[in-house]
C-alpha cells in the first residue's frame, strides 16, 4: 500500500458504522481499550460529535475504504490542562504494519500544533506479560513517535478474567513559555487546516 494513495480527512458522524467497524474487535478480543461492549453506531455518532466540538477526529481512507482513526480528547476538565489533549489512534487490524498509524498521528500532532496545543498525552494499556489479548506493541508505537513514558498504574484494569497495568506516556509539541496563548477549538482552526495540510 502505497502511503500517497492513503488521504487524511476529517470524520463525520455519519463514518460511526464504519469506524466503529474497526473499533469493535478491539472492543470483542483484546484488552487494548479497557470498554467491555461494542456501543451502539448512535453511541459512536454522539462521541464523534462531541470530540469535534473541540478537538480533531481524523480518518485515514484509501479507494473510500476507511483504514484507521485518531482523534483527541480532553486531558482535565479543568482550565489550566487546556494546552494537553489525550489521544487515540486505531487502526483497521487487517492494515497493521502499513504505517497508517504514524501517518494519523503525524496529521493530529500536526492539526493540535495548529490549534496551539503543547501535550499529547497517551493512556496505553499495559500487560505485565504479554498474552493474546493484550501485548507491548502500542507502547513501542508511541516510543518512535518520540513519547517518553511518565507513570504506570499497576493491576487498574480488569478485562477477560485479568489484571492489566496502565501507562501515561507524553510527548511535548510545542513551547511552554509565560504569557501563553489560549488554544484554538478544532472549529476555528478546520479551514485553515484544509488550505494549509490538505486535510479534508
Amino acid at each position: 500500500m502505497e502511503h500517497q494513495d492513503i488521504k487524511i480527512r476529517i470524520v463525520t458522524e455519519q463514518d460511526a458504522e464504519k469506524l466503529l467497524s474497526i473499533y469493535a474487535p478491539y472492543v470483542e478480543q483484546t484488552a487494548i481499550t479497557f470498554e467491555y461492549d461494542v456501543p451502539s453506531a448512535g453511541e459512536f455518532a454522539d462521541r464523534i460529535k462531541g470530540v469535534l466540538k473541540k478537538y480533531p477526529y481524523l480518518a485515514a481512507e484509501r479507494d473510500g475504504q476507511l483504514l484507521g482513526y485518531a482523534y483527541a480528547g480532553c486531558f482535565h476538565a479543568r482550565p489550566a490542562y487546556d494546552w494537553a489533549v489525550e489521544t487515540s489512534i486505531y487502526v483497521d487490524r487487517n492494515k497493521k504494519k502499513m504505517g497508517i498509524g504514524k501517518k494519523l498521528h503525524d496529521a493530529l500532532e500536526t492539526v493540535l500544533k495548529e490549534q496551539g496545543i503543547l501535550n499529547m498525552n497517551a493512556c496505553i494499556a499495559y500487560p505485565e506479560t504479554e498474552d493474546e489479548y493484550l501485548n507491548k506493541n502500542s507502547v513501542e508505537f508511541h516510543e518512535h513517535l518520540g513519547y517518553r513514558w511518565v507513570g504506570e498504574f499497576r493491576q487498574c484494569g480488569y478485562k477477560f478474567d485479568r489484571w492489566y497495568n496502565m501507562v501515561w506516556m507524553e510527548k511535548h509539541i510545542g513551547e511552554h513559555v509565560h504569557g501563553q496563548r489560549t488554544p484554538e477549538s478544532f472549529d476555528r482552526v478546520r479551514e485553515r487546516i484544509k488550505e494549509k495540510y490538505h486535510i479534508e
